[in-house]
């Protein structure tokens, strides 16, 4: 018998199976011996989990009683090119415990929530990968990337006596509190998420969470500053939050950080706004942006673009497509054209040959007989789903196959979008 044959009867010996609520205290335990955090829950943390997790997508993996590894997902929505939303299956909360790996235990917990996700009728599977080489076996693909930069204060140009933005538009901005973030910002965040394909949905949870609303013994919790821009109409058009440490140097000179938490804006005077206003704070002389869009406009929101420097640009949100006709037909695309994609999928949960048929008038992909024009795995149409990576260069690493001469940089004309994709949310 092979090491991985032994691996596999090792697997079959354990029970993996969704858990139930008696079980959540030792599932947590697992949980946070993954993600390398103190172990023990508290059990004001796991009486304040419980109401909000479905135990029925909520997998454990267990040893003698013992649970040895995590999985859950929940129902999300995601943006597409073109602003519609899709069901979407979000995964979560992965982990095996380092005595228990290499035994096929995420493999068997993947492909049962994938099941299910296809059998509920979700259109893919998202999430985000801590670890790039995990995911790309079970058919999910970098679809949104992520870039974060730091900006020198002083360097950017901007008035450092006059920095606070005009008002020649007519809008203005405003500090909030938490409370009053819970109240403006679904309504803002719907607004951005129907322009912003990556984005997804945000549940009232995510608000009391990210708000200080509800807070967890074992997690530590800094109020941070919120700030709002308001057009010249009084509309609520973007949202800043931010905290800044209280470094000061040894000649007594302030170089306070900020580190931006989150900014949403769904109009350019409510960006720029945003953003001069954080570098006209008093005492900041470095801003961290946090997770950004790889295009984001915030350099050339500058008069000095160059004091804003990349410091992380990484892939960030994996998709899974698991119906290959709903999700081509739910995005749109940049220019009319027809293909036809040859999919392969190990799993059997998607392999076909599809024509996408895209016009003016609408889009159809239905199952199809007729030659390829492309031919890739299931993972790279998740890479390609959100019109953020090139056609062409997937087949110049190998990853697609040019069938048809010219068919990937025909493909690429059809699928790229005029702006990155961005997911603005770890999950």
């Amino acid at each position: 018998m092979s090491p991985l044959d032994a691996r596999s009867l090792d697997a079959r010996s354990l029970d993996i199976r969704p858990i139930t609520d008696s079980e959540l205290h030792d599932w947590l335990r697992a949980l946070n011996t993954g993600f390398l955090r103190a172990p023990t829950p508290s059990d004001e943390e796991v009486a304040g989990r419980l109401p909000y997790l479905d135990l029925a997508r909520t997998q454990g993996v267990f040893d003698e009683g013992r649970c040895v590894a995590t999985f859950r997902s929940f129902a999300q929505e995601l943006t597409v090119v073109g602003g519609a939303t899709v069901p979407t299956d979000a995964v979560t909360n992965v982990t095996v415990s380092p005595t228990h790996r290499r035994r096929g235990l995420l493999s068997r917990m993947m492909a049962t929530d994938l099941a299910e996700a296809k059998e509920r009728g979700d259109v893919a599977a998202t999430l985000i990968a801590a670890e790039y080489p995990i995911y790309g076996r079970y058919g999910f693909g970098p679809a949104a990337w992520t870039t974060e930069w730091e900006v020198d204060v002083p360097r950017t140009g901007l008035d450092p006596h006059g920095r606070v933005p005009s008002a020649g538009d007519g809008g203005r901005i405003d500090l909030v509190d938490g409370a009053e973030v819970r109240k403006l910002g679904p309504a803002l965040h719907d607004r951005l998420r129907a322009r912003q394909h990556g984005a997804v949905s945000r549940g009232e949870r995510w608000w009391d969470l990210n708000t200080g609303e509800v807070l967890f013994p074992n997690d530590p919790w800094t109020e941070p500053f919120y700030a709002v821009y308001r057009g010249p109409d009084g509309s609520v058009d973007g949202l800043l939050v931010y905290r800044a440490d209280g470094h000061w140097g040894d000649a007594k000179q302030p170089l306070n950080r900020a580190t931006v938490r989150s900014l949403i804006a769904v109009t350019p005077a409510a960006e720029r706004a945003l953003w001069h206003f954080l570098c006209s704070v008093d005492w900041i002389s470095t801003i961290r942006t946090g997770h950004r869009a790889p295009d984001d406009l915030l350099p050339l929101l500058l008069p000095d673009p160059r004091a804003a420097r990349v410091v992380t640009h990484a892939d960030f949100m994996w998709v899974r497509v698991l119906d290959v006709v709903r999700a081509l037909e739910a995005r749109t695309y940049a220019v009319p054209g027809s293909l036809v994609l040859d999919i392969h999928d190990p799993a059997g949960l998607t392999a076909g040959r599809f024509h996408l048929d895209a016009t003016p008038d609408g889009t159809t992909c239905t199952p199809t007989t007729r030659s390829a024009d492309l031919a890739m795995d299931v993972s790279e149409l998740g890479t390609l789903y959100l019109g953020d990576e090139s056609v062409s260069r997937l087949a110049s690493l190998g990853r697609v196959e040019e069938l048809t001469p010219g068919a990937a940089a025909r493909a690429d004309g059809v699928l790229r979008a005029g702006r990155r994709a961005w997911c603005p949310d770890v999950f």
